[in-house]
């Protein structure tokens, strides 16, 4: 019989178990906290053998990718998006946002680009539909930008209508001034703020000299995703994580203030002379470390 005195001994055994699994939950959460890499980091290994590559990128410690480019005739580096979901699946990774070209959605009165954008998203579970690139020619001057961010707003509805967020990814060029704004100003007053948010790159914007801190004090929530790739003493080349100039440790103290909730370690130009797979490990090391 259960008595008043052996429940109470019972349910503190339970309640010490209870604690023991929620400390353990925690720390696993921890560890399994979602890093991801672009994949454009490694267009060469992909476009050669995808199967391997995305096998050494589990293996250099990440979670998550970032998909760049997709067409009806080569899909995802020649994998359908069946083939490519099981690829990451059998890899204990997920794909959370995917780059999709855009210009001649932006250039042209059809949503034709982004609905491919958006069957192809959906197909392998992303989350985000990220737009990453402006030809020079649909950027020139002031109303270049009013425009591309009337059709950023077209896109997000299409997006948020298909389980979806949008975004926009940054290089240099749209913190080019025009009048009193740049274009980056532009794109983030003319867009709907519950709708159009923003893939930081934390190069590109330190490389236009601004300052990512104002940023999020001034459009708080509108930074759903981060580009974590570092600059050279040279201030140009990129380097691992940690061993550039770029301080990391401070801008994502403030990713709460931001919106961040996906994080993505990238290179446009992998270091020279080194093996790419033990780059992008030293990176994923040192972030899981230092900044998550």
């Amino acid at each position: 019989m259960t008595t008043r005195r052996t429940f109470i001994q019972q349910a503190g055994v339970l309640s010490a178990a209870a604690l023991l699994f929620n400390s353990c939950s925690v720390l696993s959460s921890q560890r399994e906290k979602l890093l991801g890499i672009q994949l454009y980091t490694l267009r060469n290994q992909l476009f050669k053998d995808a199967k391997d590559t995305i096998i050494k990128i589990a293996a250099a410690g990440y979670n998550d990718v970032e998909t760049f480019g997709y067409d009806r005739k080569n899909h995802f580096f020649g994998l359908t998006p069946k083939e490519f979901k099981m690829l990451l699946s059998d890899n204990n990774l997920i794909s959370s946002c995917g780059h999709y070209n855009s210009n001649d959605f932006i250039r042209s009165n059809s949503d034709d680009e982004i609905k491919m954008a958006i069957e192809a998203a959906n197909a392998i579970n992303q989350k985000c539909v990220i737009v990453p690139y402006l030809v020079a020619d649909l950027r020139d001057s002031e109303d270049d930008y009013k425009r591309i961010a009337e059709k950023l707003n077209r896109a997000a509805l299409l997006c948020k209508d298909a389980n979806l967020e949008l975004a926009y990814h940054n290089h240099d060029f749209e913190f080019t001034q025009f009048g009193s704004k740049t274009g980056y100003d532009i794109l983030l007053d003319e867009t709907e703020a519950a709708n159009v948010k923003m893939e930081l790159d934390l190069y590109w914007i330190t490389r236009a000299g601004k300052d990512p801190l104002a940023y999020f004090e001034k459009y708080p929530g509108r930074f759903i995703s981060f580009h974590i790739k570092d600059m050279g003493k040279d201030k140009v080349q990129n380097t691992n994580i940690g061993e550039g100039i770029i301080d990391f440790k401070t801008i994502l103290s403030r990713s709460k203030q931001a919106g961040a909730k996906y994080y993505f370690v990238e290179y446009d130009e992998l270091p020279k002379e080194a093996d790419p797979f033990e780059s992008i490990a030293k990176s994923n090391k040192y972030v899981r470390a230092n900044l998550l």
